[in-house]
């Protein structure tokens, strides 16, 4: 008897690559999906949820697929751009803190005082490092190239400043610290498929959008490749195309 090819796990796995592959063909789904996306955009669901005492601002979905992305990559650093209330980042150093190594880098143009002081005094600060100042000025990126120092198993993230030019920059500098099998994780990239007038005193929008950076990016990028098995996964996403994989050295 072939125990191996009857392991539970590896099972559970096939089965789940299998539903994923088929769901990428439902359009009834993604039609399904497309409309409650709306509504929880509609109703700030993401507004909903804290981490270990945080206030997280993500969909939980997506959470889920970057413990994932994280326990199967190990990273070195994450790197994150906006860090408001702190939860991603409280999160990213939990399961860090799971792993037994690594280092999340937090930057933000305004790292406001009492946000500040409750990331700090928080039991998983020692993973956490702050850097205030714009994510795309040289200064900040030298500071975090310093803080890296020669390591490249680094996933990125980027959720700060949401217009197209902003996020098109990020990539071009924070992608260069990703080697092969690392992600950088563009959010609210579903920007742009939401209508107008959803989009209320921001200077991004529908065709100015983090979504918009993506395409423009991998126009001349041949290093990533939009993961969309993830977006499939998930369903509900604030990252439709910006799961971007690294495929190359």
């Amino acid at each position: 008897m072939n125990h191996a090819a009857s392991n539970p796990t590896e099972e559970f796995f096939r089965n789940r690559d299998k539903r994923i592959t088929e769901n990428q063909k439902d359009d009834t789904l993604r039609e399904t999906t497309k409309a409650f996306i709306k509504e929880i955009v509609r109703t700030n669901y993401s507004a909903n949820f804290a981490w270990l005492g945080r206030p997280i601002i993500q969909t939980p979905q997506d959470m889920f697929a970057l413990q994932e992305i994280i326990w199967a990559y190990r990273p070195d650093f994450i790197i994150e751009t906006g860090i408001a209330h702190g939860g991603s980042i409280v999160f990213y150093a939990s399961m860090l803190e799971m792993t037994g190594k690594g280092k999340v880098i937090g930057i933000d143009i305004d790292i406001r005082k009492h946000n500040r002081e409750e990331i700090e005094k928080h039991p998983l600060f020692r993973r956490i490092e702050m850097i205030e100042g714009s994510s795309i000025s040289p200064e900040t990126v030298k500071k975090v190239k310093e803080k890296i120092g020669g390591s490249k198993r680094v996933i990125v993230c980027l959720d700060s400043n949401h217009t197209h030019d902003h996020v098109l920059k990020e990539l071009e500098l924070y992608t260069p610290f990703i080697s092969k099998g690392g992600y950088c994780v563009v959010f609210d990239t579903g920007v742009e498929d939401l209508p107008k007038e959803m989009i209320i005193d921001r200077p991004w929008g529908p065709g100015n959008n983090p979504k918009t950076a993506v395409w423009k990016f991998l126009e001349k990028n041949t290093r990533f490749e939009i993961d969309k098995s993830i977006e499939t996964q998930l369903l509900l996403t604030a990252a439709p195309d910006g799961y971007l994989r690294c495929i190359r050295d």
